[in-house]
């Protein structure tokens, strides 16, 4: 009994500091796209204290949808059961999965349009250009730094 016990205890604290690493490295990456994010848009003191609260809400709920929200849908995808799954739950799987793009597509409509009293409009469309090259390179920084074959 004890032995189980150390093992539980031992698998829940290696959870704890995955779960910790991610949240640490979330913030790093967070902190490296507002340092991005502000210099290519070139926000004045008065845009980016009116922009960044507005931002990080949106950013929040946009990683929650894609990261908590299609983690089931992902999960059910790449279980052992996804090849008998009948035609019944293939349709709530795929309702499911449009339900969440269409929260994430009134998400970001919201987010522009919050965006249209602070910014300029060419600010605006620089600001998915700007979000597009950062995860371009972050995904760059990745592949540079992954295995080697």
């Amino acid at each position: 009994m004890n032995k189980l016990l150390v093992i539980i205890i031992l698998l829940v604290s290696i959870h704890s500091f995955g779960q910790a690493k991610f949240g640490e490295k979330r913030d790093q990456i967070k902190a490296l796209k507002v340092g991005f994010i502000t210099n290519e848009l070139a926000l004045t003191s008065e845009e980016a204290s009116r922009f960044w609260p507005i931002y990080n809400v949106f950013d929040d709920k946009q990683f929650e949808l894609r990261h908590q929200k299609m983690k089931s849908i992902k999960d059910r995808l790449e279980d052992d059961s996804f090849d008998k799954m009948n035609e019944k739950e293939a349709t709530i799987l795929l309702a499911q999965m449009e339900s969440n793009e269409d929260e994430l597509y009134i998400t970001r409509k919201k987010f522009i349009a919050s965006l249209k009293g602070i910014l300029p409009p060419l600010k605006i469309i620089k600001l998915k250009k700007a979000e597009e090259n950062f995860n371009r390179k972050l995904l760059q920084q990745y592949r540079d730094k992954g295995p080697k074959k």
